[in-house]
């Protein structure tokens, strides 16, 4: 891999750290943001990595950020890829759901990625690169109490789309990576030991859940494979595209 840089926001979720570690082993230094400054810390610590605390949801902080990149990544051979890897879980009915929940749901899936499409695409035009955004399986095959987080994600899709025809004659390529349930922090209580995992496990196709591993692979796909732009790619065991007799 060429000496460059990858921008994670989300780096210390589950997906996040895997996948800047990943970056990082194979020669690729990964520009490390987050909401908490704690993490972020020990996290660029382990990694020998740059770091920076954002709240993305702010648009004046994410240009900020980008600011920052911009200074960070000169020196490694400039910005190759972005990766928006921040995202939440609200399993509840839409009729259950608060106008705050909607909001907050919205506002850290949707609202926070559009903000930072908005500022990675123009800079990553000036030599190419890659966006690369987090769906889920739920925004194709309908599941019960998934109406915020489906939307919010649709959105995603949506944005992905447009801003991949927007950018392609500029060479900068946006997908998204759309997963099952994948055993990190932030789903710890749908993964653990009990009859709610079970549960899952038995939704995928391929008997189990998914590990960020299976996430890092695909995004890596998504960011070096320079063929392609406006895919939504399915890592989901199975979930959305199989129904398996058991």
């Amino acid at each position: 891999m060429s000496k460059a840089s990858v921008l994670v926001l989300g780096a210390t979720g589950g997906i996040g750290r895997a996948l800047a570690a990943d970056l990082r082993a194979s020669g690729v230094t990964p520009l490390l943001a987050a909401r908490r400054e704690e993490g972020l810390r020990a996290l660029g610590d382990e990694l020998g990595a740059p770091w920076r605390a954002v709240d993305a949801r702010d648009p004046a902080q994410v240009e900020a950020l980008f600011a920052w990149a911009d200074e960070a990544a000169a020196a490694v051979g400039g910005l190759c890829g972005v990766v928006h890897a921040i995202g939440s879980i609200l399993l509840k009915a839409g009729h259950r759901t608060t106008d705050a929940e909607w909001g907050d749901v919205i506002a850290q899936n949707l609202t926070s990625a559009f903000y930072v499409v908005r500022a990675a695409a123009p800079r990553l035009a000036v030599q190419g690169g890659a966006i690369v955004l987090f769906s889920t399986a739920a925004t194709r095959i309908g599941l019960a109490n998934h109406e915020a987080i489906s939307a919010a994600k649709a959105g995603v899709e949506g944005l992905a789309l447009a801003s991949a025809a927007t950018w392609a004659a500029k060479g900068v390529r946006v997908n998204v990576i759309a997963p099952g349930l994948v055993d990190t922090p932030l789903a710890a209580h749908l993964t653990r030991p009990g009859p709610s995992l079970d549960a899952s496990v038995k939704m995928h196709p391929l008997g189990r859940i998914g590990r960020p591993d299976d996430l890092v692979l695909a995004t890596r796909a998504a960011l070096f494979s320079p063929w392609m732009t406006a895919q939504v790619i399915a890592v989901d065991g199975g979930l959305s595209g199989l129904k398996v007799a058991r």
